[in-house]
């Protein structure tokens, strides 16, 4: 899942991870991401070209949720906006590998403005994903 990195400023994504052993598995093997730099107290992620770092914390962030298009979205949550080929490799990838999704893949907002694929998941720390490919990319900002 590495991407070439873009004319636009990266960003830098700090998340707290209870287990990095189980973190490493998550997002190096289920999800791919190439490894960076670590200590046992944190791992670097490539994720397309940001920069995603689990860091060990035994604190949780409370959880909350929002009503978006009938369905509970869990805040906070992180995530990136994939080509719809892509969400659909990575959605089957997270079957495949038995994840549970809080959310399933869905099209949400079918045949308005910013119809898009996506689907919310847990990482093992209990923190909320979000995966989305939108129909028509030039509708990610449109209101």
């Amino acid at each position: 899942m590495t991407a070439p990195l873009a004319a636009v400023p990266r960003f830098h994504l700090a998340m707290p991870v209870d287990d990095l052993d189980a973190a490493r598995l998550f997002y190096g093997g289920v999800l791919g991401l190439e490894q960076g730099r670590s200590s046992d107290a944190w791992v670097d992620w490539n994720l397309h070209g940001h920069q995603f770092v689990t860091h060990l914390a035994t604190e949780r962030v409370r959880r909350i949720h929002n009503p978006v298009d009938g369905h509970e979205v869990p805040v906070p949550h992180f995530g990136l906006i994939l080509p719809v080929p892509e969400f659909q490799e990575l959605a089957e990838r997270l079957r495949t590998a038995g994840i549970d999704f809080v959310i399933e893949p869905y099209v949400r907002f079918e045949g308005e403005k910013g119809e898009q694929w996506t689907m919310f998941l847990l990482d093992p720390a209990g923190n909320a994903l979000e995966f989305k490919a939108f129909a028509d990319d030039s509708q990610v900002f449109a209101v």
